[in-house]
């Protein structure tokens, strides 16, 4: 399926049902008072999250969303029925923004827990809410109000507890699919992934984290270069960064130079990126001829970055590394998580 992280809709809530104006009307009853019934309430748009949707894509296709109006009320003091509600599913993480004023308007993020974004219109009264002892037969009757009408755009910001950075072919989508579930797509050639892809880690029986892999950056990237730039912000959300660096590209580039440029664009595109815990992940390490390669290879990179973080060495294609990578992991995202408790 098409991953698609936002759309522009319009969702228009319903409007109230007016009042009514009615008189009783029985025999041997030649006067009757006013019996005229209230509108019904219109019915509001609600968002809510679902764990079945991964993509904002049906929402390219249908753009108005609209609840029910409520009925007007009848004669008998009868009361209009109420317009029904509507609720739209979307992806866990969508962000629900008022197009006209830039008010964001709801995190959709709890499965089950319906969020308002478009209050219904309130019912009309009919004429039996105006009689008094001064007007015995009163011919007032109020309308039911408009609900309310929005433009929305909604943006989907992924819930990973890990994200993955690195340059194109760095082993990223290798990594995710070695430690997790994920069915990342893996070749030797730039730009596999094209959108970003979770996976579910398991570190025990009970324990278990959420890692996504992004696009591969590029220089430029914080400007529109690439692919990645579109899905930086997915990395909002995530407890940690990983640096995945190649240590033996094929190209003979620097590594080095190569995680400044990623260090560099996540500075650029957002400065509040760098504050997260962030490590660094030598990959491919099994393509270094013997561990004297190794010890020298991982002491120049982290010399030439000044990193003063943790560093793991690992390779996603043998599992060398990668299970202590994910419990130090589960670790701190455990830590994290009592923290703020």
């Amino acid at each position: 399926m098409k991953f698609v992280d936002e759309a522009v809709i319009k969702v228009d809530a319903g409007h109230g049902g007016n009042g009514c104006l009615s008189f009783r009307r029985e025999k041997f009853i030649p006067r009757g008072g006013p019996d005229g019934g209230d509108g019904g309430d219109g019915g509001s748009v609600y968002f809510e999250a679902s764990t079945d949707l991964n993509t904002l894509v049906d929402f390219r296709y249908m753009r108005h969303y609209k609840a029910g109006n409520g009925q007007s009320g009848m004669g008998g003091n009868c009361t209009g029925k109420k317009g029904d509600d509507l609720i739209i599913k979307v992806p866990v993480g969508t962000l629900v923004y008022d197009v006209d004023t830039g008010e964001l308007l709801g995190d959709i993020k709890e499965p089950g827990v319906p969020v308002l974004i478009a209050q219904g219109g309130f019912h009309g009264l009919g004429n039996t809410r105006y009689k008094s002892s001064v007007n015995r037969s009163p011919r007032q009757t109020s309308p039911g109000s408009p609900g309310e009408s929005r433009h929305l755009r909604l943006e989907l910001r992924v819930l990973a507890d890990v994200g993955l950075l690195g340059l194109p072919n760095a082993g990223k989508s290798t990594l995710i699919r070695a430690v997790s579930s994920s069915k990342a797509k893996v070749a030797d050639y730039p730009f596999t992934t094209l959108h970003p892809s979770l996976g579910v880690v398991s570190v025990s029986s009970h324990k278990s984290f959420v890692m996504a892999d992004i696009p591969g950056l590029i220089e430029g990237a914080s400007t529109g270069a690439g692919l990645g730039h579109r899905f930086l912000k997915h990395l909002s959300r995530t407890c940690v960064l990983l640096h995945v660096i190649d240590v033996a590209p094929i190209d003979n580039s620097d590594p080095v130079e190569s995680a400044k440029a990623i260090i560099h664009e996540l500075a650029e595109y957002n400065p509040e990126l760098l504050q997260k815990p962030r490590w660094l992940v030598l990959n491919k390490i099994d393509m270094l001829p013997d561990a004297v390669s190794r010890e020298d290879r991982i002491k120049a990179i982290v010399d030439g970055l000044n990193w003063k973080g943790k560093v793991f060495a690992i390779s996603a294609i043998s599992g060398e590394g990668t299970q202590q990578l994910c419990y130090s992991l589960m670790q701190l995202i455990d830590e994290m998580k009592e923290s703020e408790a």
